[in-house]
């Protein structure tokens, strides 16, 4: 047993080794400008979404989806936002296929997720994703109404679409599930 038990220690020690070794030798590739593979996109999401689960608290917004926060996060949102997940007129990110991974377009897929961890994602930012951490450079109410718009994006009151209409065009229309279904398998 204690051979058997020293074999699974020495194995593991060499596979960490073995993938630091790996790493700081340079075989990783680091270019930005590719598409990630599927298993590391799969990898990589499964541990964004393991971790917020863990460690962002269960908040409630502290404010209400009124037209006035909603144009306010539409605001927001095209200052801070739109360089990278898209612009409320619908046209693509300059810079989401220079990313790795390329940062989620929101008009055009709204995320699906819980307020308090879109809110979570939005005040810490993703490591390793060009994500920042907003806490420092916006208010907690910012990034709340942020965080509303991203959640409300399929559901806005009819004076929140009239203010995006006659200011960004029409507003967004969500994927159907089954395109959103058939863009997660790939």
């Amino acid at each position: 047993m204690g051979k058997f038990l020293l074999g699974v220690i020495v194995t593991l020690l060499v596979l960490v080794l073995g993938g630091l070794g790996f790493a700081t030798l340079g075989f990783f590739p680091t270019a930005a400008n590719v598409e990630p593979p599927h298993w590391e996109r799969h990898l990589a999401m499964g541990a964004v979404d393991a971790s917020s689960e863990r460690h962002a608290p269960r908040v409630t917004n502290p404010l209400m989806p009124t037209d006035q926060n909603l144009e306010d996060g539409m605001k927001l949102y095209t200052m801070n936002c739109a360089l990278c997940h898209g612009t409320l007129d619908r046209k693509p990110s300059a810079l989401a296929a220079s990313f790795y991974p390329p940062p989620p377009n929101f008009i055009s897929n709204p995320p699906d997720d819980p307020e308090w961890r879109i809110f979570y994602t939005v005040r810490t930012g993703i490591r390793y994703t060009g994500m920042p951490a907003w806490d420092k450079a916006l208010s907690s109410d910012d990034m709340w109404k942020i965080t509303m718009l991203l959640s409300h994006m399929d559901k806005l009151p009819p004076g929140a679409q009239e203010y995006w209409k006659s200011n960004f065009g029409a507003p967004p229309e969500p994927e159907k599930k089954e395109d959103k279904e058939k863009h997660d398998r790939h």
